[in-house]
Order: C-alpha cells, then structure tokens, then sequence
C-alpha cells in the first residue's frame, strides 16, 4: 500500500484535553499536506478548525466523548452544534451501560436519534470493543446496521485498550461490508496501517501516522 492511499484513510486525530488551538492549527496543516481523510477534534474546536480549514479537509469531532454515558438529547445537541459549527463527521460513543444491562433498544434508539441529528452528515459508532464480549460486539454490529449509521468503530482511545486485528476481522465477518469500520487506538506502525485496512477497515483513527509513515520512509 502506498503512502498516500494510507494517509487517504487517516482520520488525523488530537483529541487531548490539554490541547491549544495552535496545536490544532498544526494538525489542520498536516491534514491538508499529507490529504489525510480528515481532522479529528473535540467540539470545542471545531467552529475555529472549520473557519481555519475553509474545506480544504473535512472536520471530524466526538459526541458523548469517550464514555458515551450522556443522555440521548445532550448527545443530539452535541452533533446539531457541531454540523453547525463546520464539522462534516461525527464519532459517537454508544451508551457502553445500557448495553451491558440488555436494553438494546435503548443503545439503538441512541444511534439512531443521533444519525437522524446528522442527517447526510457521516456518523461513526464507537463501541469500546475492550469492555464488550465478543457478543456484545456481534449485538453491536446488527444495532450499528439497523441504526444506519455509516461506520462502526472500535475504540476511544481513552479506555482500557485500542483497536485489535481480531475485532475488525469480527465487525467484516459480521456486517460484510454494508457499514464501514474504523480502526482507533494503539496503531503503533504501518504494519498496523496496512493489516487493520487488509481486515476490511475503511478508516483508521490515530494521532501519530504521519509520524510513522516519516519515520519509515527514513
């Protein structure tokens, strides 16, 4: 796989809460030299981001970030506000205890009233494969279809561990290709890149791409 097509599939991330806006601008210059597919932000600043961007590259932003325990209507506010302020792509994060008790029509009606806030806007699920069964994810993967979501993605980044090999070849076993995945958290080296892609993601979340793919070419 070429360097390109990989950074094409990048959703370059800074999602720290210690983040400044300088560090953000820096990010958006990345963006834009290495074409990744997007820049991924929290929502405080992506109204600044998008004005900075002037849509040379899509803003991606996070929605119940990172545990997802927020209630349905703040989580709708958060992705209205955010398409508002710029942002063409949304992760949101599941309603990780809803799903541990069983009540998966709450989980699906989540989703739901969140893509429905999107509109033709991409929304991307975040699961939090590390806490779940590998049930809770093939539950997960049929909530995420019916939702009809865009993508169903792995992880924060932010809890207990990242995107594994065996979890995206799951969501590709399970859904086939009818919702895109995103691979995020703990891609570590291109060999990482080119398997999680091989697997059938579409998408790969990480902070330091560029800075892996630099440090290869060298």
């Amino acid at each position: 796989m070429t360097t390109e097509y990989l950074l094409s599939k990048v959703d370059h991330t800074l999602l720290k809460p210690e983040a400044t806006f300088e560090q953000i601008k820096t990010l958006c210059d990345e963006a834009v030299a290495y074409k990744t597919a997007s820049v991924c932000i929290n929502p405080g600043h992506v109204k600044a981001a998008a004005q900075y961007l002037a849509g040379r590259i899509p803003v991606c932003t996070v929605v119940g970030f990172p545990l997802g325990a927020t209630t349905t209507a703040a989580k709708v506010f958060e992705a209205k506000e955010a398409i508002e302020n710029g942002a063409s792509e949304i992760d949101m994060v599941i309603n990780i205890g809803a799903l541990k008790a069983g009540d998966t029509d709450l989980v699906l009606s989540d989703i739901k009233a969140v893509k429905e806030a999107c509109g033709s806007h991409i929304l991307k699920v975040i699961i939090e494969t590390c806490l779940l069964t590998d049930d809770e994810k093939r539950k997960m993967c049929q909530i995420v279809e019916a939702s009809g979501a865009d993508f169903i993605k792995t992880s924060t980044g932010f809890s207990t561990g990242g995107a594994t090999f065996e979890d995206v070849k799951l969501f590709q076993e399970c859904l086939g290709g009818r919702v895109k995945i995103k691979a995020a958290g703990g891609i570590r080296s291109v060999e990482d890149m080119e398997k999680f892609l091989s697997l059938g993601a579409d998408r790969l979340g990480t902070s330091s791409a560029i800075k892996i793919l630099n440090a290869a070419r060298q």
